[in-house]
């Protein structure tokens, strides 16, 4: 197989990349189904196969019987295994927001990265209820770390006060073309520390991240 994927992950081998590639061409298949394709005995593919679980790049998907005996575990893609395959998926988003904003539809482009932030506070807003302070800052930077933003959190040695640095920004293309999903995710950061948040530095000025001082009452 001489297709495999050409991502690069450490500790990812030659073997592993074409067991994610005969995965995604063969959808969900046995261990027995991947060893056919193999110059490996069962024992070794299975542990390369626990490899790429442990790492989440696939996982079980049921068993499969296919004649006597015990059934067989099922393997898929999972979510991250996924990713590692082209997509053209964030150019359709940019080409889609450039059509929005030429065809004088600037409000739907605003309103949408605006329902696609509440929807992604709703789904956490349990878990912060009955968080403050300090314990729902570091919640907020896991769930930020979650949706790609690689935050980091700190207290500035100066004034004490916890900032919040996110040095990634999942929708960089988007950006690149207009901001207007900026003030969606400020509003986003906001609610998930439950206060009041000011910008200092912006990646779309150049800076290394866009990076927010918490203000909370008194300080």
């Amino acid at each position: 197989m001489r297709d495999a994927i050409e991502v690069r992950i450490p500790g990812l081998g030659e073997t592993q990349r074409r067991l994610l590639t005969l995965l995604k061409r063969r959808g969900p298949s046995t261990t027995t189904e991947l060893a056919a394709d193999f110059d490996l005995a069962t024992g070794t593919l299975r542990e390369h196969l626990n490899s790429l679980d442990a790492r989440r790049l696939i996982e079980r998907a049921g068993t499969r019987r296919n004649g006597p005996g015990r059934p067989r575990v099922l393997y898929r893609l999972a979510e991250d295994g996924e990713a590692l395959f082209p997509s053209n998926e964030a150019e359709l988003l940019v080409d889609l927001v450039r059509f929005l904003l030429s065809s004088d539809r600037t409000p739907v482009v605003e309103e949408f990265f605006r329902e696609r932030t509440d929807r992604s506070y709703d789904e956490v807003a349990q878990r912060l209820e009955h968080m403050t302070g300090d314990e729902r800052e570091r919640e907020a930077v896991r769930i930020l770390k979650h949706a790609g933003f690689m935050p980091e959190f700190r207290r500035d040695d100066t004034t004490g006060e916890s900032v919040i640095q996110l040095c990634n920004c999942p929708l960089k293309s988007v950006i690149a073309v207009t901001r207007r999903p900026c003030a969606a995710e400020e509003a986003f950061v906001e609610r998930l520390v439950g206060a009041e948040i000011e910008r200092f530095t912006y990646l779309p000025d150049g800076d290394d991240s866009c990076s927010y001082r918490i203000r909370r009452s008194g300080d």
